[in-house]
């Protein structure tokens, strides 16, 4: 990649759609190299602190589609970019980014090349744009850093139209914001990190301007580093931990005849972190092995190290899914409104199921689906009128993206937990309109109450509550509420916080995850019975990762 050069003393120099792309290229790639980091700045420390990466599969969106315009053209190229930033857009953080990239693309609009001038006034838009995306925005975010640091540009630019030093000015003034997120927003200084997203956002800048500087080498003998808090008393940033995401992609499946004798159980605890959905069957010759993954490379190539592989099969669960929509489609006459849930879990993707939903995206903690995933399962289906169910508020603005998206009427009921969306559906009235549908199914899901019990991923002080790393924590509609040191313990602390409201309550129904045991949920289930005589209680698998217990009380 070569820097523009100017040609004279005087003339400064122009920028090409090419070097657009290429600044952010560089910058893509150094945000790859600082996902971990940012992963594990997650306020509550919770297996979903994939900020880093949704910025990167949004970015990764941004740059394939700016491949793909004409580099000569600086309108274009930043046009492609927004397109793809806002269809890859994952998460809270992806859809800000998208704004800030829409707003670059509205500033250079119209022009072959552009000016350090041109970039300041464009990323101020960008930032405007972002602002206007929230209905409730809120300072010491990824925003902050976004404004601030297009008003640093803004001012070198009066002083200078040379892109270089703005990038400086603007870099500098981003890592001083971030640095001073946790004194605008209080739980982040409870918990001693700055804001992940602010921290993404100038770790792109820093990468552009390395590549201005003509320093793209270097970069790869180096990584970012985390901005320190500027606030003294905050305490000292965790050891950082990054929770490895939970894949989804492909169906791979194959049978292994082995070298020697195989050792099943060894198998399924070599895979088992490797995707969902693992099956080893067989014997010590000959093992058959199914699992979902994003890499089936990985698998196969552990595999292949035991032995000879047979019967190799690797789909594209998308292209399933489209297969599956297509028979539906031509099987039975459609209802007048689709319904779309974001499910983790087989056993949640059953109960969704056996409730009617009409398409299930899947996608969740650690894994938030992009506006291009959900927008491809709404486009694929019959019907007109669609109801989205996110069912994680990370899920929600990427959600809201898609009614602009499409010709059809989209409503997006935001549903931050599963069991609001369990009772979301079982509301839906098949002979009622769009409106009161929806006014229905909002109304259903906020009178749950969700239980959720995982495991911290690092040491953490939230408020008044003491976290250590792979310690049991109970949350209450995404408020921390218990710390313990067994899941049961926990689920059981938190309803008894409840009591009140359990009480009062008729039914309650625990969802048992991927790693719990059905004989510790048995337990659990028959205290409960004991403590609350009155309730209704249901027992369901959900397989869900990550989370040993979701409970909804109603």
């Amino acid at each position: 990649m070569q820097v523009p050069q100017r040609k004279n003393a005087t003339k400064l120099p122009s920028y090409s759609g090419r070097d657009l792309r290429e600044m952010f290229a560089a910058a893509t790639v150094w945000l790859e190299k600082s996902v971990s980091d940012i992963n594990a700045l997650n306020v509550f420390p919770v297996p979903d602190g994939d900020c880093g990466t949704n910025m990167l599969l949004t970015m990764r969106s941004t740059m394939e589609e700016a491949y793909r315009a004409p580099d000569s053209n600086a309108s274009a190229v930043a046009q492609a970019m927004a397109r793809g930033a806002l269809m890859g857009a994952r998460g809270n953080s992806g859809v800000i980014l998208s704004q800030i990239f829409r707003g670059l693309s509205q500033g250079l609009e119209g022009k072959e090349s552009f000016g350090g001038s041109d970039f300041a006034t464009a990323l101020g838009r960008g930032s405007t744009i972002a602002y206007k995306a929230l209905t409730r925005p809120v300072e010491g975010t990824i925003l902050t850093v976004a404004r601030e640091a297009s008003v640093a540009a803004g001012i070198a630019s009066a002083d200078c139209e040379d892109l270089l030093p703005i990038m400086e000015a603007t870099v500098k003034a981003a890592r001083e914001s971030v640095a001073n997120t946790p004194a605008l927003l209080p739980i982040l200084r409870q918990a001693g990190v700055v804001d992940a997203g602010g921290q993404g956002l100038y770790v792109l800048f820093d990468g552009a301007l390395q590549y201005l500087k003509g320093e793209t080498a270097e970069m790869k003998n180096r990584r970012p580093q985390v901005v320190p808090s500027n606030i003294p008393l905050v305490s000292k940033l965790p050891q950082l931990i990054a929770e490895k995401e939970e894949p989804y992609g492909y169906c791979t499946e194959f049978v292994l005849e082995g070298h020697k004798k195989l050792n099943l159980d060894k198998i399924r605890k070599r895979l088992i972190n490797e995707g969902q959905c693992l099956i080893v069957v067989g014997d010590e010759s000959l093992v058959h092995i199914h699992i979902h993954t994003f890499d089936p490379g990985k698998a196969i190539h552990y595999a292949s190290s035991l032995g000879t592989l047979h019967e190799m099969k690797i789909q594209n669960m998308d292209d399933q899914h489209k297969d599956y929509t297509e028979m539906v489609r031509t099987q039975s006459p459609p209802a007048e409104i689709a319904t779309v849930a974001v499910v983790s879990g087989d056993g949640l993707a059953q109960v969704f199921r056996s409730l009617g939903i009409s398409a299930i995206v899947p996608g969740g903690q650690t894994m938030n689906p992009s506006t291009r995933e959900l927008l491809e399962v709404v486009e694929s289906l019959p019907q007109d009128k669609v109801v989205i169910l996110p069912n994680n508020k990370n899920i929600i603005p990427a959600a809201k993206q898609v009614t602009g998206l499409t010709g059809k009427k989209v409503k997006i009921v935001p549903t931050e937990t599963v069991p609001q969306g369990v009772a979301a559906l079982l509301a839906f009235n098949y002979d009622a309109d769009l409106k009161t549908n929806v006014s229905l199914m909002k109304e259903a899901g906020s009178a749950v109450k969700t239980v959720e019990v995982t495991r911290a991923v690092r040491s953490a002080k939230i408020g008044n509550l003491k976290i250590g790393r792979r310690q049991s924590i109970g949350f209450v509609d995404g408020e921390l509420a218990v710390v313990g040191d067994k899941p049961p313990q926990v689920l059981w602390d938190v309803l008894a916080g409840l009591d009140s409201v359990v009480e009062k309550s008729e039914i309650l129904t625990i969802y048992y995850g991927k790693s719990t045991k059905r004989h510790e949920a048995e337990g659990v289930v028959e205290r409960v019975r004991q403590g609350y005589p009155h309730l209704e209680i249901e027992l369901v698998y959900g397989g869900q990762p990550h989370y040993h217990y979701i409970a909804s009380v109603e």
